[in-house]
């Protein structure tokens, strides 16, 4: 099994900025992709961005495009988001995720571990 915790979440204004990190732990060497997905109340977990299991890939959600970045340290076995820009809509509970595989996916179900969640909340 593989443990995944974020942290980093928290209350900012409009146009500020977060850095969240997730750190795994347990049976890392299974991990490959992994990504980020972000949940608001009543809505669906949506994707928010994804990199490769060397790191050399991402991908974004085209609402987070040119704002978030997303990158992961292997040898500290520990993935970031850092989120500029940030817009009242961009709050969200924000899961880490980790897959076996090598290639990312931008579905959930793609995704064989997952974290707790941390919270982000962006006034306006």
């Amino acid at each position: 099994q593989v443990q995944l915790v974020e942290s980093g979440g928290g209350l900012v204004q409009d146009g500020g900025s977060l850095r969240l990190p997730c750190a795994a732990s347990g049976r890392t060497f299974t991990m490959r992709a992994m990504g980020w997905f972000r949940q608001a109340p009543g809505k669906e977990r949506e994707f928010v961005a994804s990199i490769n299991g060397s790191g050399g890939s991402t991908n974004y959600a085209d609402s987070v495009k040119g704002r978030f970045t997303i990158s992961r340290d292997n040898a500290k076995n520990t993935m970031y988001l850092q989120m500029n820009s940030l817009k009242p809509e961009d709050t969200a509970v924000y899961y880490c995720a980790a897959s076996i595989r090598y290639l990312a996916s931008t579905k959930p179900v793609g995704y064989d571990y997952w974290g707790q969640g941390t919270q982000v909340t962006v006034s306006s």
